[in-house]
């Protein structure tokens, strides 16, 4: 039992997962809705690519430090206290995005909305750990998961029929309203998630954060996660375009396909991983994104029909890693590091995008034809860093094996190292079951 246990109060979990996926996918949209404005947001603020491409980048950038500062403080707090504070930051930065006036505000807002946005994205993975016992831990990540590729689908063609409609304020406006309605709806539905004690001083839970090796291997394997998609989705569209020869306007059918598939296959995906061993379940799933990887970057010219499967099956495989990936990492930390931990995971994973994203763009150039040239190695280096998820992946089964094992009870990890906590009384029961 943990030397620092959360109050489990009797929940509804259907009620609450989807709260948590409403807060989940609505952040996610929120960043999505960005990239098709570029052109019209360098046209009304006048400001050149670099500067667009800085307004795209700031999210990340502000999620990516706050989510580092988060690990700090965030297991300090109720998780449902801590949730509401930052989604409320989120809602009112994003309508500062639809007031800003000029592009340095917009800079400001989009900051803010990253810092907020990004750490409430960890705290709802935190909640899942928390209020899900691992049997169903990944079934309920499946469903938080979920609402990547359905924002995917939805973000840029929303942005752009709202965009070309009202103008580009329009999708914020639309997104605050959606917001302030999912902001009531969790203040009435999360639980409290109390801590029983006080944890340790914030240096040294940061400290017992970092230097845990349980951690540490699920920072890699988060890292990885992130890397090999992030390689590989920013040239996805311009080389359907220029390489595969797609008519632009027909884009959003490979769009609208792959994130469909994606989100139906995410939900079985977590299902089949609560019933069979995780790694497992993520080695197959790697072996079929890396096939896919280097099939959807090496595609020749050829038609819709034969290029919306391809990339469909890319987009299942690459989101469904996260499913099993994500429960595996949640299952190996302790619930009294659970918050900080995302937190400061949430910040690998913005580096890391970052980091991918720089890759693919030293890799790829365009030639005189318009041709993009250098997308076929993205894909190698994508398929080497799927492969690499599954190597990290099995050296955090070997030092928490019960995280990977279906049905499992949790388990108590090793000691986190030099933190002094003061004893705090059983850990209740668990939420009652009304997820099926």
């Amino acid at each position: 039992m943990s030397a620092v246990s959360l109050h489990r109060p009797l929940v509804n979990e259907r009620a609450l997962l989807f709260t948590l996926v409403a807060v989940q996918f609505t952040h996610i949209m929120d960043f999505m809705i960005m990239m098709p404005l570029g052109s019209q947001l360098m046209r009304m603020f006048d400001i050149t690519p670099a500067q667009f491409s800085q307004l795209v980048a700031a999210y990340g950038i502000a999620a990516a430090v706050t989510g580092f500062l988060g690990g700090f403080v965030l297991d300090r707090f109720d998780r449902k206290h801590a949730l509401l504070w930052l989604y409320a930051g989120f809602m009112l930065a994003t309508l500062g995005c639809a007031l800003a006036p000029n592009y340095h505000l917009m800079l400001l807002a989009r900051l803010a909305a990253g810092a907020c946005g990004g750490v409430a994205g960890s705290v709802v993975t935190a909640m899942v750990g928390d209020v899900f016992p691992p049997a169903r831990r990944g079934r309920a990540m499946g469903m938080v998961m979920m609402s990547f590729p359905i924002a995917s689908v939805l973000g840029v063609p929303t942005g752009l029929w709202l965009a070309g409609v009202s103008g580009w304020h329009a999708p914020f406006f639309l997104l605050t309203k959606v917001s302030a309605l999912v902001l009531l709806v969790a203040w009435r539905a999360l639980p409290s998630l109390r801590p029983s004690h006080p944890v340790a001083h914030p240096w040294r839970q940061m400290r017992a954060i970092l230097v845990h090796p349980v951690h540490q291997r699920g920072f890699l394997l988060s890292a990885a996660l992130i890397f090999g998609g992030a390689c590989v989705i920013p040239f996805l569209a311009p080389s359907m375009v220029a390489n595969v020869g797609l008519p632009e306007d027909r884009l959003w059918i490979l769009y609208a396909a792959g994130g469909l598939c994606a989100a139906c296959s995410t939900p079985l995906i977590g299902r089949y991983s609560d019933r069979h061993d995780k790694l497992h379940v993520l080695g197959w799933l790697t072996l079929g994104a890396a096939l896919s990887a280097v099939a959807v970057t090496n595609l020749p010219r050829v038609t819709l029909s034969v290029a919306v499967p391809v990339v469909a099956l890319f987009m299942v495989m690459m989101s469904g890693r996260f499913t099993p990936g994500m429960a595996l990492v949640t299952n190996a930390v302790e619930p009294r590091f659970r918050g900080g931990f995302m937190s400061v995971n949430s910040s690998v994973q913005q580096g890391a995008m970052g980091l991918a994203n720089l890759t693919s763009g030293l890799l790829v150039t365009k030639n005189a034809t318009g041709r993009l040239v250098g997308y076929p190695r993205a894909g190698l280096v994508a398929a080497v860093a799927f492969g690499l998820t599954f190597f990290f992946a099995a050296r955090l089964r070997a030092l928490a094996p019960h995280a990977a094992r279906p049905g499992h009870v949790e388990a108590e990890p090793a000691p986190a190292g030099p933190i002094k906590t003061k004893a705090g009384p059983p850990e209740s029961s668990p939420a009652r079951s009304s997820f099926n």
